[in-house]
């Protein structure tokens, strides 16, 4: 397994993780939204392993939160490039790779937040966010179709409001805080845990889902 990551010490605890559980892993530290760094860990994957199998496009992040009226160019331009240019520049590099073997499955992250997110709307803005995600599953849909005659599948995986070490606090603090908070708006009335969503990416990633592409599969408690 091959991963890249702008945190360094944060790649290097999980590839030791991997490799603790028995696993083979190593890690390339970087920004993927550079083409330099994206076609490296791709290369540095083949020349490890000899062919690409599976690729799992999970890097993003909110950047900044406004409401449309106030959001800044340059805040709204830095989650765009964000949340869509690596996966442009990962799938690009892995594809002719891919087509060479007739064989592979491409994962994309997208999120619940694509059909917008009361939560974050009403109370901080998220235009720019909601748009990325949207744009993830509009990716997924072309290149499916571009790719479907070389026998590569092309998904996504649309979380909802899951309790991640990072994200858990603040939308905990909604549930308690605010009326549209998360469990209020979840049907399931409660908050995703992230090895809910390692399913949905690991069914998508496996034979399986051999006759599904083209798909964002949403594991978002029913909204």
């Amino acid at each position: 397994m091959a991963l890249g990551d702008i945190d360094g010490a944060g790649l290097d605890r999980t590839v030791a993780d991997i490799i603790a559980k028995g696993g083979q892993a190593f890690g390339l530290a970087g920004d993927l939204t550079e083409e330099a760094v994206a076609n490296r860990l791709i290369d540095d994957a083949l020349e490890r392993y000899g062919h690409i199998d599976i690729l799992v496009n999970n890097l993003g992040g909110v950047g900044k939160r406004a409401k449309i009226w106030e959001m800044k160019v340059e805040d709204w331009d830095f989650v765009m490039r964000l949340n869509l240019r690596s996966t442009f520049l990962c799938t690009r590099a892995a594809v002719p790779h891919m087509i060479k073997r007739r064989s592979g499955r491409i994962v994309c992250l997208s999120s619940g937040a694509r059909e917008g997110t009361p939560w974050t709307a009403y109370y901080l803005g998220g235009s720019a966010y909601s748009t990325t995600k949207a744009g993830v599953h509009g990716f997924i849909r072309d290149v499916s179709l571009e790719l479907a005659e070389h026998c590569i599948n092309v998904n996504a995986v649309a979380p909802g409001p899951i309790e991640t070490e990072s994200g858990g606090p603040a939308l905990r603090k909604l549930n308690e805080t605010v009326e549209f908070s998360p469990n209020n708006m979840t049907p399931l009335r409660r908050l995703g845990q992230p090895n809910e969503v390692a399913n949905a990416v690991l069914f998508l990633a496996s034979d399986e889902a051999s006759y599904i592409t083209g798909v964002t599969l949403h594991v978002t408690g029913g909204r």
